[in-house]
This record gives C-alpha cells, structure tokens and sequence, in this order.
C-alpha cells in the first residue's frame, strides 16, 4: 500500500451491475435496470461510478477552467477551515434549494 488513500474502484464491488457490465455486448441494456442496479450498490461504489460516468463525458479539458476550479475550491476549503463558514448537512442544503422553487 502507498500510504494514500485507496482508490475506489468498481472492481472491488461486485453485483448485479458489474456482471451485467461483463455480459455480451449483443444485449441490449435498459437505462431504468442499469440505474436500479447502481443504486443498489454501497455509496462508496456509488461515488466511484458517478465519477466514471462524469468523466466519460469530458473529452477536452479546459485547462483554466480546472484552474478556476482548484482557485475556488481552495477558497471555499480556506473559509471553512478559518471558521468563516459553516457546513451544513447534505439534507439540510437539499431543503433549502427545494424551497426556492
């Protein structure tokens, strides 16, 4: 081990969906099942297979936009950690933005 954080890979989270992933690619695949299947995964998958999606979908990268993303999120990360903000729950800021519609 390295010493860092593990890499969360799907591999090391066998179902429904990752044998279904192995099956021929001559079947056809219903997007309602697959997403049925991945819910039914741990979060920790869950977040591995966002991600991979999420990054399917990036073929060109804007290098100053990732600048001014890394810029934005070390601020955000500086406020919290100088007591200048305070984080709230995932259920709570879901609420809230419900609320504003």
């Amino acid at each position: 081990m390295t010493g860092g954080p593990e890499e969360v890979t799907l591999s090391r989270f066998p179902s429904k969906l990752s044998n279904r992933m192995e099956q021929s690619d001559s079947m056809k695949k219903d997007a309602g099942d697959i997403l049925k299947d991945a819910l039914e995964l741990p979060e920790e998958a869950r977040a591995a297979l966002a991600g991979s999606l999420l990054d399917s979908l990036d073929h060109e990268i804007d290098e100053g936009a990732e600048a001014a993303w890394q810029s934005e999120i070390a601020s955000r990360l500086r406020e919290v950690e100088e007591g200048k903000v305070r984080p709230i729950p995932w259920s709570e800021a879901r609420s809230r933005i419900a609320g504003r519609g």
